[in-house]
């Protein structure tokens, strides 16, 4: 595994990606985020980029084009990058598409929040589920 992870933040507000991006790296300061504005662009960038895989995906549900759960069915299906965790995140409370994405291969799902703070400590957990997950790490 490489000694700085990595994480891949998809999703088409460029604020929300910025709040993402801050909580992540303020909970692990060393973490390197890339991110895409849609999944079309993920996708692209992470089969080009074959050789420097995330640690996890960060996958908004709600983008034109390629929604968060096409996007999630493309990356569970492309065999060099199934194996990365995928945390769906959305502002929906709906407990079916919660469910229908978790079962199309999620390891999360992540409710936007709108406190920092809040953001930060479901992010520590999540984070922390996926290091302790050994067949994710013989993947990477």
């Amino acid at each position: 595994m490489p000694s700085t992870k990595k994480y891949y933040i998809v999703d088409d507000d460029p604020d929300d990606q910025q709040f993402l991006i801050e909580a992540l790296t303020d909970n692990e300061p060393d973490v390197q985020c890339a991110s895409a504005y849609n999944g079309q662009e993920a996708m692209k960038n992470l089969n080009r980029d074959i050789n420097d895989l995330p640690h996890a995906i960060f996958l908004d549900q709600n983008m034109p084009g390629l929604t968060g759960k096409q996007c999630l069915l493309e990356l569970k299906s492309t065999i060099s990058l199934q194996h990365i965790p995928v945390i769906i995140y959305s502002t929906s409370f709906d407990e079916r598409e919660i469910e229908n994405v978790m079962q199309l291969g999620a390891f999360h799902f992540l409710r936007k929040n709108s406190s920092f703070n809040e953001l930060k400590k479901e992010l520590h957990l999540i984070t922390a589920r996926i290091d302790k997950s050994p067949s994710i790490h013989s993947s990477l």
